[in-house]
Order: structure tokens, then C-alpha cells, then sequence
């Protein structure tokens, strides 16, 4: 396999993953990836904070991509660990936390900062700028002890700073040293229309006001400006601007004027190098909105791919105001001057307002208020330069020049070019919003959303996204067609299964092959499901596909957030010996392990592991892997029964080592927990398990489908049986009618609720059904051996296994079939 290359990202923010994003799509196997966030959050949508400050959205609704995406792409993310210093000689990255890391390609996103103005009293307590979650927790806190805040800046980002202060029931002035507000996108006209129509939402406005001082002593009480006057105020926001994070390139040797110099291929002038987002500065200027940053993110990501691609040359801008109640919208040039034409149309009866900027022509900049439905289309009329002579009036009122009916809604989305954007966030035209509805039966919002992400940034465009929707759909809009286990297929879990039977498909990529995979190479979610399914339906012949597992079981452990691993041995039902003991403890000291943890299934963690010592620790301990990574059986709890309780009925601890020993190593949908109760008093907590056991005096109850994590469920009474041979052989048959029903990722306790108990009890009660369901689960098991074993005993896999799993294809890419 070709060597890839080693890709660093320093800042885990919108840009610069983003462009990962779109370089993994094309080029899905030429990079190892390393990503350091300054942040102690995954990727998150920034553009949304000011909806989580007004109630709409909470912290989890704008996670872009969770934790699991990373570890499913194979990157190696470092969360709250700024990068402070780069080698370039050497081609390496220094962090705060002291790693050290390679490169060939250096990717800087590192954003920017709030712009605090160097007044007296900026230290204080209490004043903050509105960039990032920490600010948004700052502001919900301070709202809950304080009442009167001050947002300095009257533009967007302190119009959405403030709607949300509102929202949290503060007292909110808004400071803005101009005469009008937004005056950076809206004329006069405008920026007094929308004034009026915040202060009925309750904001104050102090304008024309220059604020030269915070008063208080540790935190900040007041503001006081440069005529005298003074307000009081609990909290400051400062919304004045941003400034570009440049201090590591600048001392990395980069070029840097305000932002980090690049060229029209995001280059900067150190080879191996380049920069993306509100860091860099192009042919002189830099850009805050995220529809910018996503054209340079192409352009970057078809250059690092291979990929001809033309040069960035600039960007357009639109910006809209995401404040409730309250439609603004504004592009391009909208100012009057000496070689322009402005034509205006106000209605403050209904508030609206409508200003178009003509030059030679053509359309450079548009305002909109009240009514911002004509924003897109005239967007895409601003950054194609064509002619609008002889249309103006249209363009303006909607209506023919030669007169007649004004466009209806439907006709005007009918007009509207295929390639014209419609989400400029996201780079989504119209024809791809067709494609999806008509080709992919996205009917609805939530699906159009997930196919093309129209709509799932700022949200701005969300009303034409809607309407066409409607357009395409028709009298479908809204009706969910039958979705599949992607967005790769529209095949089912029973579809697939039925399928793979009927024809006989041994691999993953002649089953998506066969079955008409839309993404030829599948994806994270549907790769390692049909891994699954194939190895469930075809034991001893399927060989397991290890490119479609997850990176957690590729490498037999679970990393962990700062890019170590977690190691945990066998330890069956709880109990162990002093060899075994000794040998734990003698691993942890020779490999300096930082932390060995008793865990909640009654075995030891070894956490704090480097990914090289994995192998060597598994030698040394020559213990089986507990599977604490996997989708298969984790652990099986148990007290200690009537061994030593004096309320114990039966042997709990000889009946969960029997089980786990029967069981280790089984595949399943998701992870399996069980737990064997010696009694009623159910120490073991076996009602909360996938199957939970509990003895009574001459009998055992099995309960099944209880879950203990986040969806709390109770376990349900499948059977109560006498011998410990009953206990194996329906615990047996349960576990392999729910391996070959269930949905990937599904566990028992959402499989139990929607099939129902009585569905499995009535299948299992059928003594031949059961018989038959243990023999096939048994020939499923002699095909198992643990696979650290493998490694071990094997030299050559032994000595490979680090560039193996380094270089090893990523869940939902293009690994050689078996």
C-alpha cells in the first residue's frame, strides 16, 4: 500500500474542517491526519451560537461533527491543546501539552479573536467578546446573577449578541459609535427601519457614542463615553470585530500583513504550508462570513488531492441578520456614489425596504428588509455580472416591465437558474436541491438537510429552501419516503440481509456493487454494517474485513481524548488471581501506564496507553482482550452469590464466569452487556442489562432488553427456567435471534421495543427453533479466536502492525475487498 502522507490541521474550527471534509471525499486514502483544536470541543458550528443564546438551539444542535466522526475517519484529534510553535525545517508542530508531531502538509485555520477595545476597564470581570461557546456559557451564566448588560458594536454579530442577552431576560443596550446601525451592510433608510423594529423588542440603543472607559474595581459595573454620560451595566459585550489569529505564523517565519498572507491556491510563502479561513488574507483581504471560507476550502482541498482546480480569486459577499421577527438582508456594493444608480422602494406600513445598485448595468449590491425572499436571486445576479437593463423594474417590484401579473412564489422559484446558489454557506444550487428531491426522494426538510446540507449553517436560506422543496416534491413535501441504513442506498436492514442471501455475496464491495450503492465505496455507517451482516450470515466463510471496522476495534482498544489508548484484559466475571494480578500490574509499570481504573463490569483499565506499546503490552500480559471496544460481548457482572452470601440461592459468580467464557468474542448489532444475580436483592443491577440473570430459590429469572446508559430501561421477563443448561441454551438462543434481526447498532433495548417481547418470546418458545438458533451461534463461535492471539503468534503481522493500522483504509473509503 502507498505511504500516505502526514496532514496536520491547527484549528479545529468551520473552515478547516470543512476542507478535510471535501479532501476526504477525493482523496480518501492520501493522508494520516492530525487535527489540534485550541478548543476542548469537537467541530462546532459558530454561525449558531447566537441561536443557542436565544433558546433555539442548545450546545448539542450545533455540533457539526461529534466525536465519533473523527475516530471513524482515522484522525488523530488533540482537543484543547493550542499548537504554539512550528518547526519548519524540520517539518514539525509543537503543543501546548508538549506533542510533537510531523508534517507534510501544513494546514493553519487557526480563526480569529473578538477585537476588545483598548479602553480602560477591558480587563475587568464581566466584559467578554462573542466568539465561541466558552462566551456563550460566560453570558447564560451571568444572566442567571445579573440584569443589565451592554453589547458594544451595533453590527451582526452584536444585533444576534444582544437578540439573545433579550431571550436570557436581561436589560440590553446596544453601543454603536455610528449614526445607524449595520451601517457596514445597510444604508440609512434601512438601518433606521430595523432600529425601530428592535426597540419593539425590547433592545435600547445609545448611538453616535464613543465608549472611552469600563468603571468598577474587579468587575465592571458601568460604561462611560467620551461626551460624559455613563450607563450601568453587569456585563460588556464586545462585538467591534475580529482580528485574525496570526502570532504562531508570524513567528513561524509566514508572511503576515493583517491576516497570513496565501496566494489564489491558499498557499503561504513557506513550501508545505497553506492557510484557510478568517486567518488568511487574500489579494488583501480577509473574510468573516463562512461562505468565503468554504470556496477556499475547495480550492485547498482540490490542490491537496491532486485535483486541477481554478484559483480562488475572491468572494461576493451576502450577509442576513438572524435575529426573530426580523428579515434583513444585504450584498455587495450597497452605498450610492458618483458613477452609480440606487432605485428604492420603502412601505413602512409593512415594513419593508428594497435598494438596488446599478453600475454600467449590472447589479452590484442589494438591501432588503421585511421581505428578503428576492435575496438569493439577486445574490446570483451580483456575482454573475450579466446585464439587468431593461429589467430593473422587475427586479425591484416584481412586476414585467410591460406590465401584467406579478410572479407568484412558485413561478419566480420555477425562473430561477439551475446553478444559481441557494445556500451560499454551503456552495448549494438550486439544481442540487432538485437532484436530491427528484433523484434521492429527499422529501423532506430533515432529509434535504442531511443529502445536501442546504440550509444547516447560518439557516438564512431555509424559506427558499422550503419553497423548493415544494417545487420538486409537490404533493410529496413533507412525507418521509422509506429511508435505508444510509444515505448510500434506499435498501433496508431486512433488504440487504435478503438480498445478500438470495445472491450469494461474500464481500462488501460486491455487495454494494450488486445491490446499486449510490456512493460506490459506501460510507462510514453502511460499511461496517454490511461487515456485520456478512459475518453473521456467512460464518467460517466471510472473512472479516478490517478496513470497515472502527478505529477502536482496528487497533483493539479505545482511544481516548488526548489520542492514547485504553487497554482491558479479560477478567471473567469479576474474578481473578495474584499471576494475573502481577502481571496487570507489572505491564502498567513497565510502560508507565498513568492510570489503572477498576471499571463498572469488575475488571481493570489500563488507560494512558501510546499507541506503539499496544502490541508488546498485549504479549506481556498474554491475557484475552476484554473487547471493551467492540460490538460484541463487553462484560458479564456479577456478585458473589451463594459462595460467601448469606442471601445468596445460587452460585452467581460460576454461572457469569460460564456465560462470559461461552459468549467472548461474539459479534453482534452493538455492544452486550450481562449480569448474574444470585438473588432477588439483584446486586449485580441485572435488571439494567441485555440480558440479565437473577436466581431465586430452585429457579433463574432471564430478563432481557434493559439498558443502563442514557435511555435508562428496565429489563422484561423473557422466561424463568430451573437448570443452569436452560440458563445457556435460551440466553443462547436469545443472543443469536437478536445477532440476526437486529439493525447495525441497534441494542436490545430499542430492538426489544420494537419488535416486541412477545414477538421473541412466542419465536423461542419453540424448542427446535432454540436448538436450531444455538447450533448456528456455536458454528458462528468455532470460527472466533481473539484477535490480539493472532497478532501475537504471528511475526510478520506482528512486526507490520503498526504501519498496518496507520496506513489501514478508513471506515467508509475504498480498502481491496477480501
Amino acid at each position: 500500500m502507498e505511504n500516505r502522507k502526514k496532514l496536520v490541521l491547527v484549528g479545529n474550527g468551520m473552515a478547516g474542517v470543512w476542507m478535510l471534509e471535501h479532501l476526504l471525499k477525493l482523496a480518501p486514502q492520501k493522508y494520516d491526519i492530525t487535527i489540534f483544536g485550541a478548543e476542548p470541543h469537537p467541530n462546532y458550528n459558530r454561525i449558531l451560537l447566537s441561536s443557542v443564546l436565544a433558546g433555539g438551539a442548545d450546545m448539542n444542535d450545533i455540533i457539526i461533527n461529534d466525536l465519533d466522526w473523527y475516530r471513524e475517519q482515522g484522525i488523530e484529534l488533540y482537543t484543547g491543546d493550542a499548537v504554539t510553535a512550528i518547526d519548519t525545517q524540520q517539518k514539525q508542530v509543537h503543543s501546548a501539552s508538549g506533542k510533537q508531531v510531523a508534517y507534510d502538509e501544513l494546514i493553519l485555520a487557526t480563526g480569529s479573536s473578538a477585537f476588545i477595545l483598548p479602553v480602560a476597564g477591558a480587563d475587568k470581570d464581566g466584559v467578554i467578546g462573542f466568539r465561541d461557546i466558552k462566551d456563550c456559557e460566560t453570558m447564560m451564566d451571568t444572566a442567571k446573577q445579573y440584569k443589565k448588560a451592554a453589547v458594544i458594536g451595533g453590527g451582526l454579530l452584536g444585533l444576534e449578541a444582544a437578540r439573545g442577552l433579550l431571550n436570557l431576560g436581561m436589560d440590553v443596550t446596544v453601543i454603536h459609535i455610528n449614526e445607524h446601525l449595520m451601517d457596514r451592510q445597510l444604508d440609512r433608510p434601512a438601518g433606521l427601519m430595523l432600529q425601530q423594529e428592535l426597540e419593539q423588542q425590547g433592545m435600547n440603543f445609545l448611538l453616535g457614542k464613543r465608549t472611552v472607559e469600563l468603571t468598577g474595581k474587579r468587575r465592571v459595573t458601568g460604561v462611560r463615553f467620551t461626551d460624559g454620560t455613563a450607563i450601568d451595566a453587569d456585563l460588556v459585550v464586545m462585538a467591534v470585530g475580529i482580528r485574525p489569529n496570526v502570532e504562531l505564523a508570524a513567528t513561524s517565519g509566514l508572511r503576515v500583513n493583517r491576516g497570513i498572507v496565501v496566494d489564489d491556491y491558499m498557499r503561504t510563502n513557506v513550501p508545505g504550508i497553506s492557510a484557510v479561513g478568517e486567518c488568511a488574507e487574500h489579494r488583501g483581504i480577509g473574510y468573516g462570513l463562512v461562505a468565503p471560507l468554504y470556496e477556499q476550502g475547495t480550492v485547498l482541498a482540490k490542490r491537496l488531492a491532486g485535483i486541477d482546480t481554478p484559483p480562488y480569486e475572491g468572494s461576493v459577499t451576502s450577509t442576513k441578520l438572524k435575529v426573530s421577527g426580523v428579515d434583513v438582508f444585504s450584498a455587495g456594493e450597497f452605498q450610492d456614489s458618483a458613477d452609480t444608480r440606487a432605485l428604492r422602494m420603502q412601505d413602512d406600513i409593512d415594513g419593508i425596504y428594497k435598494k438596488l445598485v446599478i453600475r454600467d448595468g449590472r447589479l452590484i449590491g442589494a438591501v432588503l428588509f421585511g421581505d428578503t425572499s428576492d435575496g438569493a436571486p439577486l445574490f446570483s445576479l451580483i456575482k454573475s455580472g450579466e446585464s439587468v437593463q431593461g429589467r430593473e423594474k422587475e427586479l425591484l417590484t416584481g412586476q414585467p416591465a410591460g406590465g401584467g401579473a406579478t410572479a407568484s412564489p412558485l413561478q419566480r422559484l420555477e425562473a430561477m437558474a439551475d446553478d444559481e446558489i441557494v445556500c451560499g454557506c454551503n456552495g448549494v444550487s438550486k439544481g442540487a436541491i432538485g437532484e436530491a428531491v427528484i433523484g434521492k426522494g429527499c422529501n423532506t426538510m430533515k432529509s434535504l438537510k442531511a443529502c445536501t446540507k442546504a440550509s444547516a449553517s447560518c439557516g438564512g436560506c431555509a424559506p427558499v429552501v422550503e419553497g423548493l422543496l415544494q417545487f420538486y416534491a409537490g404533493d410529496n413535501a413533507g412525507v418521509a419516503v422509506k429511508e435505508g441504513i444510509c444515505g448510500c442506498t434506499s435498501l433496508d436492514r431486512d433488504e440487504i440481509v435478503s438480498e445478500i442471501k438470495r445472491m450469494g455475496l461474500k464481500t462488501v464491495k460486491e455487495t454494494m456493487n450488486v445491490l446499486g450503492w449510490s456512493e460506490p465505496e459506501g460510507c462510514s455507517k453502511c460499511r461496517p454494517a454490511l461487515n456485520y451482516y456478512l459475518g453473521m450470515l456467512w460464518p467460517g466463510e466471510y472473512e472479516d474485513e478490517k478496513e470497515s471496522r472502527f478505529t477502536n476495534e482496528r487497533y483493539h482498544a479505545n482511544i481516548q481524548k488526548d489520542g492514547t489508548y485504553s487497554v482491558v484484559p479479560r477478567i471473567y466475571g469479576g474474578v481473578t488471581s495474584p499471576t494475573d494480578l502481577k502481571k496487570i500490574a507489572d505491564v502498567a509499570e513497565k510502560y508507565n501506564v498513568p492510570l489503572v481504573k477498576f471499571t463498572g463490569g469488575q475488571r481493570l483499565d489500563l488507560l494512558g496507553v501510546r499507541k506503539e506499546d499496544l502490541p508488546h503490552i498485549w504479549e506481556e500480559l498474554d491475557m484475552p482482550s476484554g473487547h471493551a471496544y467492540g460490538k460484541t460481548l463487553r462484560t458479564v457482572k456479577t456478585c458473589v452469590g451463594d459462595t460467601f452470601c448469606r442471601f445468596g440461592t445460587k452460585d452467581a459468580m460460576g454461572m457469569g464466569i460460564q456465560l462470559e467464557k461461552a459468549f467472548e468474542r461474539m459479534d453482534a448489532p452493538a455492544k452486550v452487556k450481562l449480569a448474574v444475580s444470585g438473588c432477588p436483592r439483584n446486586c449485580a443491577e441485572s435488571g439494567i442489562k441485555d440480558v440479565g440473570i437473577v436466581a431465586l430459590d430452585g429457579a433463574w429469572e432471564l430478563y432481557v432488553g434493559g439498558n443502563g446508559g442514557v435511555k435508562i430501561r428496565a429489563g422484561e421477563l423473557l422466561c424463568t427456567v430451573k437448570t443452569d443448561e436452560e440458563v445457556m441454551e435460551w440466553t443462547s438462543a436469545f443472543l443469536q435471534y437478536y445477532r440476526e434481526q437486529a439493525r447495525w447498532n441497534e441494542r436490545t433495548a430499542a430492538w426489544i421495543e420494537r419488535v416486541g417481547l412477545a414477538h421473541v418470546q412466542e419465536v423461542l418458545a419453540d424448542s427446535d427453533t432454540r436448538a436450531a438458533l444455538v447450533a448456528r451461534l456455536q458454528n458462528t463461535l468455532s470460527y472466533t479466536s481473539d484477535p490480539w492471539q493472532n497478532i501475537i503468534q504471528n511475526d510478520e503481522l506482528r512486526k507490520n502492525f503498526t504501519d498496518l493500522n496507520d496506513s489501514a483504509a478508513l471506515a467508509g473509503t475504498s480498502p481491496s475487498a477480501p
